[in-house]
């Protein structure tokens, strides 16, 4: 109890003002009465015919067919029960909700949608005619784990409202799906103080989803008022430096697809513009991803949770690739194109390219990280202010990549609810990132399965930043780059007796020397102001949502009163610079 209340003072107010508003809610009844008899689909969903399509390269008109060609996923409930009713449905005890939420989310209906432009008589259409029907037969409303989630009912509303738009019948819904969009709405609008409580991309992902499904229902005074409040929540959770609340590249994509689409449709309805400071806050988002995204593939760094999502995925790039996402957002919220002149999805939607382009800074700041390029690398630091909960022990974590490669990385996120325990330490813990560990104790104890307590001070330096925890430990990081050196300089205080420095390495065979570790992405020379051991340790890292594999880890251990330690990467040449 004593961890759950000093983690309830460290979220702040608002949160649990919401939290205790939505369980004095349930207790009451009034979600479950919101969601008494609801009217099932009946009739079409989708129209007969589809528009033609809007011109594409080949590659991208070959891909939508050979994805659109795939068995569709039908696995709707797991082994959740499917006719239990949903607000009362146990989320964690049959396993993992995670992947049943996705299949749920109905992602192949915009694909199908762009097929059937691509290839009329391919019979798209009668395929995500028959899966809607199907959906709604196996999950009916608000009953089962589909409808356990008010941002899960808005992701699946939003990717039928778009499907709808790409064969131009949104503007006058067919009735089945006017019917299913209308459930979708009535769910987000049951459990407000749920959605704002998360401070996360709930709070996001909700309104948005009820400002797009008011606009396609003819809702106009619903649609401001959705408008005004998700105004308030980007406000709230993107900083004006693109800092979001949770830092994580995988849900700050999520985030600004979401965000992306619900300023596409306002410009489509013709709406008023979003409240200030949304526009802004979500052009700040676009370039802080922009920023740490590889330039070449798209590949970002991990940090804190991420559930490999892909929303409104119409570059079908997948969860690896956050081109697209930046693309569509930077030139609908920031009138910049980014990396993707010819983005396929951004021709979907009609959005042409600007001649200005977002830059990438060789030095650069936001609320929760700050990073660095030079020499066809980048790195990314951990760092605060903690306004929001964090999602892992990964304070002053830094990862550094090389052309797109882990050199050094985080382990990753494993799963929301692993078939292991062990899978929340190996992976969210202190051990499990690139900093300190102090007399091998945790610094933030957990308090519930999403939730740490004791939160360090975080303060920000010239070149790097600090923490402190609760016992008076410190560390001080600070980063220097000549080339292709990068230098990391540790500085240390406090009671504690020993220290760990761990650095997790990438693939591939590392020798360990003296003064450090040698491998074939780096050479990673250790030094300090007093003695110290060194050892190549097996840690564990999750490459994928739900897997976990082993991983090189260097370890650096010292005892007080050591007060720094520097860590040398040398990146190999490039092959210009080894010709030379």
């Amino acid at each position: 109890m004593f961890l759950a209340g000093n983690a309830a003072c460290r979220l702040g107010p608002k949160p649990l003002g919401h939290w205790l508003l939505h369980r004095g809610a349930m207790a009451l009844g009034s979600p479950a009465r919101a969601l008494a008899a609801p009217v099932p689909p009946e009739g079409r969903f989708l129209p007969g015919r589809a528009p033609p399509a809007p011109r594409l390269i080949a590659a991208a008109r070959a891909a939508v067919l050979a994805a659109a060609a795939q068995p569709l996923r039908r696995d709707w409930h797991g082994r959740f029960a499917a006719d239990a009713p949903a607000l009362g449905l146990d989320l964690f005890g049959p396993g993992d909700i995670r992947p049943v939420w996705e299949a749920n989310r109905l992602a192949a209906l915009p694909l199908l949608a762009q097929a059937a432009r691509l290839d009329p008589e391919g019979g798209h259409l009668a395929r995500a005619e028959a899966l809607l029907g199907q959906w709604c037969a196996a999950n009916p409303a608000f009953r089962g784990p589909a409808w356990a989630c008010g941002q899960e009912a808005a992701l699946r509303g939003l990717h039928l409202a778009l499907a709808l738009a790409l064969l131009e019948a949104d503007r006058a819904p067919p009735p089945a799906a006017r019917a299913l969009l209308a459930l979708c709405a009535r769910r987000i609008a049951a459990t407000p103080h749920y959605a704002a409580a998360q401070d996360n991309n709930h709070a996001i992902s909700e309104p948005a989803g009820a400002f797009v499904l008011a606009l396609l229902l003819g809702e106009a005074t619903a649609a401001r008022r959705a408008a005004r409040r998700l105004a308030a929540r980007v406000a709230r959770l993107v900083a004006p430096d693109g800092g979001f609340a949770q830092v994580s590249p995988g849900y700050a994509r999520l985030a600004l697809d979401v965000l992306a689409l619900a300023e596409w449709f306002r410009a489509r309805y013709g709406a008023a513009p979003f409240p200030a400071p949304l526009a802004s806050r979500a052009a700040a988002l676009a370039r802080w991803l922009h920023r740490i995204a590889d330039p070449a593939h798209g590949g970002t760094p991990r940090l804190g949770l991420e559930d490999g999502s892909a929303f409104a995925d119409l570059a079908l790039a997948g969860p690896a690739d956050a081109r697209p996402s930046v693309e569509r957002a930077a030139r609908l919220f920031a009138g910049h194109a980014a990396d993707l002149p010819e983005d396929p999805g951004c021709a979907w939607l009609g959005l042409p390219a600007p001649v200005a382009r977002l830059d990438r800074p060789a030095e650069w700041r936001a609320a929760g990280t700050r990073g660095w390029r030079a020499g066809g690398a980048c790195a990314v630091l951990r760092t605060g202010p903690l306004r929001f909960r964090p999602g892992q022990a990964d304070l002053l974590h830094l990862t550094l990549l090389d052309r797109g490669q882990e050199v050094l990385r985080d382990g990753g996120t494993g799963a929301y609810n692993p078939p292991a325990p062990w899978w929340w330490t190996a992976l969210s813990g202190a051990a499990a990132h690139n900093g300190a560990v102090f007399d091998a104790a945790e610094p933030m104890p957990r308090a519930g399965r999403f939730l740490l307590a004791r939160w360090p001070r975080l303060t920000l330096l010239p070149e790097g930043a600090a923490l402190r925890d609760r016992r008076g430990n410190r560390q001080a990081r600070s980063l220097a780059v000549q080339g292709r050196a990068w230098t990391v300089t540790d500085r240390f205080g406090g009671p504690f007796r020993r220290l760990a420095l761990h650095w997790r390495l990438a693939d591939g065979l590392w020798t360990l020397l003296a003064d450090g570790v040698a491998g074939p992405a780096a050479r990673l020379t250790i030094s300090a102001d007093a003695p110290f051991t060194l050892r190549l340790e097996s840690g564990w890292v999750s490459p994928a949502y739900g897997a976990i594999r082993r991983a090189p880890v260097l370890v650096v251990e010292a005892a007080a009163p050591v007060a720094c330690i520097v860590t040398r990467i040398d990146l190999p040449a490039r092959p210009a610079e080894r010709a030379t």
